[in-house]
């Protein structure tokens, strides 16, 4: 038996600005970290590096955070997501990130690997908790910004009395600069939300890039919030819905594999490439414009501007082999593509 749930309180939390990492060592008894858990209300749910002056960079000390960052409400979102669909059609790469209440269960029970391990984990707290940020930055292929607002950070509902969390990742999120009190009473729906974004052209659509850091969690909050349902008990079932949503994704952490000099969290990758914050860290919106800046000075100093598509795209760090997952599953997923397209029809008349 695997993925049951302890909720004792013996293990430090690692905080949402650090993507989850754990040993996954076979069968042992792992409990969970100290949390607050109001009453629940249901199940647990390669290269080198070469010099080059040619990178397009935003003049970031020039530039304030409102002018390139927008901040929406559930009062701006309908309004806000109309922009989206247009900016989408010429800036289809849209770099990602997710705020969320930390890591609160583990998983305990035999598991048939570490990978195995670091799914269940994600899954049980994905299940369990809610996304409280998601920050989306949209660029070209040349990595090139619209002019204005290029980042959005959209900011959910979250109750600090109802919902569960850890505190410490609460604390840190405060101290980030999130508005609690805000969250509750002007934040997103995310079923109004997922509604908006399955016929904002951002989703289930070949030519968008997706760029992300360390995603495992992020795409799983996602995935969630796009089905209104729990994740899939298997990785495999997990990697083939997320990549109907998501086709092609490119995990700055997993490129940073064939990058010998490049290692730790997104900032400190951020400072090794000299690249400049806009905003505050542990915002979705400015780890989401960050992520972009980074992957696309990578794909040029590491790269020479090529990513390989079979290596990389697809691929989640700390999770499965993704794409290399499926086989002979592209008859499947084209039927199933099929049908939520015509579920999206279906919502716009």
């Amino acid at each position: 038996m695997r993925a049951l749930i302890s909720l004792s309180r013996s293990v430090p939390v690692a905080d949402p600005g650090q993507r989850a990492e754990s040993s996954g060592s076979r069968s042992s008894r792992v409990v969970c970290p100290p949390a607050r858990l109001p009453a629940l209300r249901g199940p647990c749910r390669s290269g080198q590096l070469k010099a080059t002056s040619s990178f397009f960079r935003m003049p970031a000390a020039l530039v304030e955070n409102s002018q390139v960052i927008c901040e929406v409400w559930a009062s701006n979102l309908e309004e806000e997501m109309r922009k989206i669909r247009e900016i989408v059609l010429s800036y289809s790469y849209i770099a990602m990130d997710t705020e969320f209440p930390g890591v609160v269960v583990r998983p305990i029970g035999e598991f048939r690997s570490s990978i195995d391990y670091q799914y269940q984990l994600l899954r049980c707290n994905v299940d369990l908790l809610k996304i409280i940020q998601l920050g989306l930055t949209f660029t070209n292929e040349k990595g090139e910004y619209p002019s204005g607002i290029n980042t959005w950070q959209f900011n959910f509902k979250f109750n600090l009395t109802e919902d569960m969390y850890s505190q410490d990742s609460i604390d840190l999120l405060a101290n980030s600069g999130l508005q609690f009190q805000k969250h509750e009473e002007e934040g997103i729906d995310t079923l109004h939300f997922a509604e908006l974004l399955m016929t904002s052209g951002v989703v289930l659509c070949d030519n968008v890039k997706w760029l992300s850091f360390h995603s495992g969690y992020d795409f799983g909050y996602m995935v969630k919030l796009l089905t209104d349902s729990r994740l899939p008990e298997e990785e495999h079932e997990f990697f083939h819905i997320l990549n109907l949503f998501f086709p092609s994704i490119y995990d700055v952490k997993y490129l940073m594999k064939s990058c010998k000099n490049l290692k730790g969290g997104l900032q400190e990758v951020a400072d090794q490439l000299d690249l400049q914050r806009i905003g505050r860290q542990h915002q979705a919106g400015s780890d989401s414009l960050l992520t972009g800046m980074a992957f696309f000075r990578m794909k040029e100093l590491f790269f020479e501007d090529s990513i390989d598509d079979a290596k990389y795209c697809g691929r989640l760090y700390g999770l499965g082999t993704g794409v290399a997952q499926k086989q002979n599953e592209d008859v499947d997923s084209a039927q199933e593509k099929m049908s939520i397209l015509a579920i999206i029809n279906n919502m716009q008349q």
